[in-house]
Order: structure tokens, then sequence, then C-alpha cells
């Protein structure tokens, strides 16, 4: 399960990332994911009721893979793979996160920023880095890590991301990326929702066609 959901998340290339007040607003989102293409979304560890809610993102989306965000110590891993969480990300870099999920052969989307952490989360297993917080650092950074020291390494940036600029991260190495913020906002009328599907539908299509073109390059 653990490969099978790492090459899931590395094919389809995003991750939606979902923190909100209210969780009775989780379900028109992932709704609004759905409808747009998306396959992965994780529900932050500090959204309210995040366990019950990807307990019931399992059981109403089958289809998508349903993670958790925000895993900063084993203990909030032991809960959210409890509640059938199919992957964990991280902002932080903990070793003992990924042996706790392993062992239950979940994968681990970990949290870097230095070289000393991206070489630490690959020295502990982690299945894929998470460059976090990407935006401050820019693309360039990430430029200057994928196609230098960590060449073989699977980058997803997470932080200031949007249509605007991601084609300038997948230029620079990404694998993926992470993106939460206005690409995740409650949806409280059918133009609210058919609005959201739209923008993210927009993000959905650039890194298809980003994809297509690397295969023909």
């Amino acid at each position: 399960m653990r490969h099978e959901v790492v090459e899931q998340l590395i094919s389809h290339k995003l991750i939606v990332i979902i923190r909100v007040k209210d969780p009775s607003d989780i379900e028109g989102i992932v709704q609004c994911m759905s409808d747009a293409g998306v396959l992965a979304v994780e529900v932050t560890s500090n959204t309210p009721g995040y366990e019950m809610a990807i307990t019931q993102l399992r059981q109403q989306f089958p289809h998508m893979l349903i993670g958790a965000g925000t895993v900063t110590d084993h203990r909030i891993a032991k809960r959210a793979i409890k509640a059938g969480a199919q992957f964990l990300v991280t902002p932080n870099t903990n070793e003992a996160i990924v042996r706790h999920a392993h062992a239950l052969d979940v994968p681990v989307v970990m949290g870097a920023m230095t070289p000393t952490d991206i070489v630490d989360a690959s020295q502990f297993n982690a299945d894929i880095i998470k460059l976090f917080p990407a935006g401050p650092m820019g693309a360039n950074y990430l430029q200057a890590l994928a196609q230098g020291p960590f060449l073989d390494t699977y980058f997803f940036p997470v932080g200031g991301i949007d249509a605007s600029n991601i084609d300038a991260w997948f230029d620079s190495g990404a694998s993926g990326v992470g993106i939460g913020g206005s690409l995740a906002q409650p949806v409280y009328s059918p133009q609210q929702a058919e609005q959201l599907t739209r923008n993210v539908s927009e993000i959905v299509a650039k890194i298809n066609a980003k994809e297509l073109t690397r295969k023909a390059s």
C-alpha cells in the first residue's frame, strides 16, 4: 500500500491542503476538488474534528487519497492513521513519525527546509520531501537543490504556490506541489462551488500540460 500511494501522489503531482475552522465546510471543499480532478487531499491536524473528517472522507470519496497534514509528532501520526489517513504530511523533520507510519505501511511526505533537513529526512526514509516553507525561498532555491546535490529526491514544495507561478516550480525540479489557502476555501453557494472548481481545474490543467510537455521532450 505505501509504495502504491507514493506512486499515485507522484503521478498526480498535487496535494490540496485543507485547513478550516469549521469542519462542516470540509465536505463541500473536497467535492469541488473531486469535481476538478484532484485525487489527493490532506486535512491538517489543527482543523477541528480532523480525525472524524478523515474517516468520513474515506467513505464519501473512495477514489481519492485522503491524508493528514501538520503531523508534528508520532502521537498525531498514530491518531491520524487510526482515523484512516492514507498518507501523512509533516511541517518538520521527525524520525519517529516515519518509523511509526512505515510500520503500518503508510507513507510520509516530510517537511524539510535546509540541505541538512533534507539529508536527515532521506536517511529517515521519508517517501517524499516537502520543501517548506517554499514561498519565501523561491523556485531558484528548489532548483539549486533538485538540480544540484539532490538529483534523485522527490520534492513537493509547499507555500506560496498558485496558478501564476506553478510552472516555475515544476521547471525548477518539483515532482509535485502542495497547495492550500485560496484553493481550499469554504463554499456556501452553488456559484462559489462553481468558481472554486474552475480555479482548481485551472491548476490541474496546468500540471497535466506540463507533464505532457515533459514526456514529449
